[in-house]
């Protein structure tokens, strides 16, 4: 069975185009072109949210959608405000793309975030009854090729922008080690980095939305990031 997406987006040039190149690659896509529309679904198997609506913020649109549904949610946004992606993560959005993207990736997104979803949402097998037993996370191992410059956690490819690969692939240097913000943005962006600090934390939250559990990647407050050890073939901690 194909994708069914729904694209909140009301810039008629680019949903049209947008709707039309997601056909190709087998998406069924219902577009509204206003925030209200985009609340009352149905929400199919993704969401597509632009952040900048005529009628409300994205930002509320996407708390919205939360709060009844965990379908995965990706926000495609033109902002140069990293503040507006750190605030999507943090309410829930699986993803982000910064306009301009290409249809190619942002297909690679969707199909990432839904089969994450479909792994969470897989029913568990029958069981004697019993006390429920508590619940687990065990991810696949992470794996970082930097030749090809690809991810994959487990069997999943894992599809990342150029700075998430980098950054990735920095604390992947030395698993365990603590990699200060600094060292970070002198590493991953520019020793004369001036914008926000803030765009870090876009970029580790999407990493880990993205990696499928926050615990692969471990803040340690006031100090900088560090990447979880796997300690056998299939857990971080």
């Amino acid at each position: 069975m194909g994708i069914r997406a729904l694209l909140i987006e009301d810039d008629e040039t680019i949903a049209e185009p947008l709707a039309e190149g997601l056909g190709h690659f087998g998406l069924t896509v219902h577009r509204v072109a206003t925030g209200t529309e985009g609340l009352r679904g149905p929400y199919g198997d993704v969401v597509l949210l632009d952040l900048g609506l005529p009628d409300m913020d994205g930002v509320d649109v996407c708390r919205g959608i939360r709060q009844v549904s965990d379908v995965p949610i990706v926000i495609l946004s033109a902002r140069g405000e990293e503040a507006d992606r750190v605030l999507g993560l943090e309410l829930g959005a699986d993803d982000y793309l910064a306009k301009p993207f290409s249809v190619r990736e942002l297909v690679a997104r969707v199909r990432a975030v839904t089969r994450r979803t479909q792994r969470t949402q897989e029913p568990a097998p029958e069981a004697a009854p019993g006390p429920a037993p508590e619940p687990s996370y065990e991810p696949g191992p992470l794996v970082v090729d930097r030749r090809t410059r690809q991810v994959w956690v487990g069997e999943v490819q894992v599809p990342l922008t150029p700075k998430e690969f980098e950054l990735l692939a920095l604390l992947t240097e030395d698993p365990g080690a603590v990699y200060s913000r600094q060292q970070i943005l002198d590493r991953v962006w520019d020793q004369h980095y001036e914008g926000p600090t803030k765009t870090l934390d876009v970029h580790v939250a999407a990493l880990r939305r993205k990696l499928g559990h926050p615990a692969w990647i471990q803040t340690l407050r006031g100090v900088g990031f560090r990447l979880a050890v796997q300690t056998g073939p299939n857990e971080p901690t």
